[in-house]
């Protein structure tokens, strides 16, 4: 992936992206931002067939948002629209486009159901498997299969559902019932003066009908003599007693049952009409895995079958045993944060950092001389782009202290070296030795103190979000994320955890509060959270809280938190550890005299070849 700019005229919305062909999106809330300050978060594209051009992925309310922009600045006499950031994929990769487009809609403003299940059977076709889309979303695997269940409906229900013709309980009990189930309802719904089961009713339906086809029969119905009624227009007969053709029935179901034994299933077991097999539940396995067969006996008499299944706790002691899950045969433990709570806590510490270190121009030449050191033989600098995904997050970090302290000293060092204060970034110039020159030049004649403020603006600027350098600047300042961080909405909207949210209670409202309310909601454990922290509602306000991921040492709240800014912070220790350690005796001496002041003169005689060997 690679970032450019790209004019709007070679941009479209692309068919991969979810709310692709829909009514333009309301972007209300983004346009203030976009008319003064353009889009900042590039949208995510890949080249199309036309020459030059693009289809957007992810990031179409930008786009249109920048098209509305553009139309009143040219109404306003300006025809040269600023060019939108891109960041661009590599061309042919469906899945990952769609996954792109799914991930930023869906992290926003949740989809219908019908349009998910659109969009993960296209990312089946491409080969994505349930274990693969579930933690790419944020999903558990039971709510994806049953999106993916929605393929049982038929198309003409799917599309009633898709105009909220009929709800989410309607649709949930149709997607129990049989194809032929499925018609006789839709024929119900297309005649006015039908009575039409929905809802609750609709399951009633499925399940309680005697009226029994006979084509559902198991038995030769003609050698049983049973008696039957057809129609009025003779397509379809029907069973006149219904006890009757339970007994024949049944006793075939047994025969069929005892034959799925014969052949080596681990087990046959009988559904009875008032339960229900559901596909997504289970996992298909086969005979030598100990999978079973389930025979769905529905009401109607129709008898499905589904051979080769366990459920979902067996699956799981399966691929324990076989060491699948994870290649060691343990379990994969679920992170404390999901990864988008992850990139909010590091772009707000990263965002703390930049802005402290501003202020301590000495420590950022010392971390310009590493990065120098420590990049390839050819140093490339490149501004941190604080991507992510989710609107919210971004617009967080856009209205946090630490970044606009950072904006303010950034446009002075703008100023400062000639260049317009709307520029993007100080870093990133094109690298030709005439700008590099003329920078030169005019840090020449800069006092060595400003020269100092440019650095720790140059040096804030390509500071890795998330790397262990913020932890190893941020623990060298103090920096103190109390006075440039509070708790919004975003914030509370990524909190997911129910462990994690109740050891947050502990910490704001004490312990006793946290027992007393364990068991409820995590909607209610949020709403205590903030109660403490405004000072509202009674509770008792707390001052300068900041969650322990985001401190200065980081920490966990479980023992599932070692990741993400924990780990930076270990792998910063861990150095600091190599070079404070005591030297042994195949060490060097820091008391000893420096190698450098060490290296013979070349002016001395016999120095220069002395150096030179």
């Amino acid at each position: 992936m690679k970032l450019d700019f790209i004019p709007l005229d070679k941009l479209v919305v692309s068919k991969a992206n979810m709310r692709y062909g829909r009514k333009a999106p309301d972007v209300s809330d983004i346009l203030p931002t976009v008319r003064s300050r353009g889009v900042i978060q590039p949208v995510i594209v890949r080249p199309n067939c036309a020459p030059d051009g693009f289809e957007i992925v992810a990031g179409s309310r930008r786009f249109h948002a920048a098209k509305i922009v553009a139309e009143e600045r040219r109404a306003a006499g300006d025809t040269t629209p600023e060019p939108m950031p891109c960041a661009i994929l590599d061309d042919g990769d469906d899945a990952a486009a769609i996954e792109a487009s799914m991930i930023e809609n869906m992290a926003r403003l949740d989809p219908d159901e019908v349009t998910q299940w659109e969009n993960f059977t296209r990312l089946v076709r491409e080969g994505r498997k349930v274990e693969d889309i579930a933690p790419t979303f944020g999903l558990p695997d039971l709510t994806v299969k049953r999106v993916l269940a929605l393929g049982n409906l038929l198309p003409a229900i799917r599309d009633l559902y898709r105009k909220e013709r009929i709800d989410a309980t309607t649709v949930r009990h149709l997607t129990m019932a049989s194809k032929s189930q499925q018609k006789a309802w839709l024929a119900l719904a297309d005649d006015e003066n039908a009575y039409l089961p929905t809802g609750h009713q609709l399951k009633s339906w499925l399940f309680g009908g005697q009226s029994i086809p006979v084509k559902h029969a198991l038995f030769d119905v003609e050698a049983s003599g049973l008696a039957t009624i057809a129609d009025l227009f003779g397509e379809d007969r029907y069973i006149a007693d219904a006890d009757a053709f339970w007994t024949a029935q049944n006793a075939e179901i047994e025969a069929r049952r005892a034959a799925y034994v014969e052949q080596g299933w681990a087990d046959a077991i009988i559904v009875p009409p008032s339960d229900h097999f559901s596909t997504w539940e289970y996992e298909k396995a086969g005979k030598r895995k100990g999978g079973r067969v389930y025979i769905d006996v529905r009401a109607t008499g129709e008898v499905i079958v589904h051979e080769g299944y366990v459920s979902g706790k067996e699956a799981r002691r399966i691929a324990k045993a076989e060491g699948s899950e994870n290649g060691t045969g343990q379990k994969a433990a679920r992170p404390e944060v999901t990864s988008t709570m992850q990139t909010y806590v590091d772009l707000h510490r990263h965002a703390a950092v930049r802005a402290a270190l501003t202020g301590h121009p000495a420590i950022a030449l010392r971390l310009m001389v590493a990065h120098a050191i420590g990049c390839s033989h050819l140093w490339r600098v490149g501004p941190e782009q604080q991507s992510t995904r989710n609107d919210e997050v971004r617009d967080s970090l856009d209205n946090s202290k630490a970044e606009a302290d950072f904006d303010e000293r950034r446009r002075a060092v703008l100023a400062v070296l000639g260049f317009s204060a709307e520029e993007p970034t100080v870093t990133g110039g094109n690298g030709d030795d005439y700008g590099v020159v003329g920078i030169f030049q005019r840090l020449l004649d800069l006092p060595d103190t400003v020269v100092m403020e440019v650095i720790a603006i140059v040096m804030g600027e390509t500071l890795a979000s998330g790397s262990a350098a913020v932890e190893a600047v941020g623990m060298e300042i103090g920096v103190d994320m109390a006075r440039c961080w509070q708790a919004d909405d975003a914030f509370f909207e990524l909190i997911r955890d129910r462990e994690v949210l109740t050891r947050i209670v502990a910490e704001v409202a004490g312990e006793t509060v946290a027992s007393a309310n364990a068991g409820e909601k995590t909607k209610t454990l949020k709403r205590i959270v903030r109660d403490h922290l405004d000072g509202t509602n009674g509770r008792e306000r707390r001052e300068n809280w900041v969650p322990r991921w985001m401190a200065f040492p980081p920490a966990a709240y479980t023992a599932r938190g070692g990741v993400g800014t924990v780990a930076a912070h270990a792998k910063a220790q861990a150095a600091r550890e190599i070079e404070r350690r005591v030297p042994g005796d195949d060490e060097p001496d820091p008391s000893a005299p420096s190698a450098v002041m060490a290296l013979p003169d070349p002016d001395e005689e016999g120095g220069a070849d002395r150096l030179a060997a």
